[in-house]
């Protein structure tokens, strides 16, 4: 065993800047008033069994298929573009069936791609480079830890911040993951084309 407390800080820092959960909380509570109740347990274990299949399948997962690994970013940079719309302009892009919406979107668009998306994914194989793979494994379940943490108190940082904090946090979070899926679509399309 190889821990290493400055590859699971590093790796940990690394990953919490990437899946963003702070700035997710907007989409959160949007998603919350959408479909009632989130499942916090569910979308938080998802989202880490997610990360922890990825960084090691994840690789060999896409090229099976035929994917390379900017592909997948790019085809990510545009849902994030268009819930970052949804943000910014306060229009619905994403719909579902009214029956069990909760259970869809504790997992669809909250795990994955929100939490659990193409920036985490690929981030994760490149930390797989750098890092020994049971520092990065803890750095993601410190991660998951967070979200959940997050998840169950989003309703109680809704109330402190209250709806007119929340409706200006959304539109500066919306123009934030609309900047994020630009980059993430940009750097990755040169890399499609060289």
């Amino acid at each position: 065993m190889n821990f290493n407390i400055k590859e699971i800080v590093t790796a940990f820092m690394v990953l919490f800047a990437v899946i963003d959960i702070i700035g997710n909380i907007p989409i959160i509570i949007d998603l919350r008033k959408k479909v009632g109740h989130i499942q916090s347990e569910k979308a938080s274990i998802i989202a880490g069994v997610i990360m922890i299949i990825f960084l090691f399948l994840g690789q060999s997962l896409l090229s099976l298929i035929g994917i390379d690994v900017n592909s997948f970013a790019v085809a990510g940079s545009f849902i994030l573009f268009f819930i970052a719309l949804e943000m910014i302009l306060g229009i619905t892009l994403y719909k579902d069936t009214d029956e069990g919406t909760a259970i869809t979107a504790s997992v669809f668009p909250l795990a994955f791609p929100l939490i659990a998306g193409p920036g985490s994914l690929t981030t994760l194989l490149s930390l797989r480079a750098e890092f020994h793979i049971e520092n990065i494994i803890t750095a993601v379940l410190l991660n998951v830890i967070l979200i959940y943490i997050v998840l169950k108190t989003s309703s109680k940082i809704e109330r402190i911040i209250g709806p007119n904090g929340i409706q200006i946090i959304r539109k500066v979070f919306g123009v934030i993951l609309l900047a994020i899926s630009v980059k993430l679509f940009a750097t990755n399309i040169k890399a499609l084309f060289i």
